[in-house]
């Protein structure tokens, strides 16, 4: 019995070592921000002398020409 004792002792419980958990690295941002999109929007807006009712337009605009980086 003796023999079983030191053994069990020098062998610790199975237990499973999970590497530790690095969170995913944030998406990479290579658009323009919401922010930069709206004043650009905005700007589109005034230029065409700020009449209503085109906003989904001027927003893609907006969007189209800050992601090929002219304005």
């Amino acid at each position: 019995m003796a023999r079983n004792t030191a053994k069990a002792s020098a062998t610790p419980e199975k237990t499973t070592a999970k590497a530790p958990q690095t969170p995913e690295p944030a998406p990479a941002r290579n658009g323009p921000s919401h922010e930069q999109i709206a004043r650009r929007a905005y700007e589109i807006f005034l230029a065409r002398g700020g009449v209503p009712g085109n906003e989904t337009q001027d927003w893609f605009q907006a969007e189209r020409e800050l992601r090929l980086g002219r304005q």
